[in-house]
């Protein structure tokens, strides 16, 4: 009776689909969300169930033939977002390529779903929250090992670039230069170094004790 003014009725698998998708993308936007990430809550939820959908839509209107032919869009749709999400800050240092992968990833989850490998997204699920929620202490272990930082030293004249270059190697630390500029009668060196949290902390101080500078920035 009901599908004769409603046209179509969901049978209980597609609403599984659809409630699981919701559950899978609201559990991965609930960690984004508590972390203030550009892609957060209902981000991940909306992209999880329009996967989702897309890809029960593309099985029944593409049939035997070309099942995949509107699922196989989702990943062009997906690059757009995920590349909103990539920028470079006022360091130009790049940012948004792990949220710019959680949209990624999200939206293979909701295929996932709308091919109904239930058991290997949530597995899945729960191997994505241990890397977004575990790795992060193990990458601070490991940047106190290594760090990379940008300085930006204003130096009062040339010959200091001779002594930072040495400071840097008495510091420990493997430094090259980017660019020197000239500027209102100061010099501004940039440099790129890579070493321990300990030797990045040793050669600041000596910054400070040894060298008169202007101003420097890292």
């Amino acid at each position: 009776m009901w599908e004769e003014y409603i046209g179509y009725i969901p049978d209980s698998q597609e609403l599984i689909k659809l409630l699981l998708s919701i559950v899978i993308g609201g559990i991965i936007g609930a960690e984004r969300e508590y972390r203030s990430k550009s892609a957060g809550f209902r981000t991940l939820i909306l992209i999880c169930v329009g996967s989702t959908l897309f890809t029960i839509f593309s099985i029944e209107l593409g049939g035997k033939d070309s099942p995949d032919r509107m699922a196989a869009n989702i990943v062009t749709g997906i690059g757009f977002l995920g590349a909103g999400a990539i920028f470079r800050d006022v360091n130009n240092i790049t940012k948004g390529l792990t949220t710019a992968t959680i949209i990624w990833i999200t939206a293979a989850l909701g295929v996932g779903i709308g091919v109904g490998h239930f058991i290997l997204i949530t597995l899945a699920t729960a191997l994505l929250l241990v890397i977004l929620t575990g790795f992060p202490y193990l990458e601070m272990m490991i940047d106190k090992k290594h760090q990379i930082r940008n300085y930006r030293l204003y130096l009062q004249h040339k010959d200091q670039i001779s002594d930072i270059e040495m400071l840097f190697k008495t510091c420990k630390l493997k430094a090259a230069r980017i660019k020197h500029i000239r500027k209102e009668g100061k010099i501004i060196s940039n440099w790129e170094a890579g070493g321990s949290e300990k030797n990045h902390s040793e050669f600041i101080n000596q910054l400070f004790l040894k060298h008169e500078l202007a101003d420097f920035e890292f």
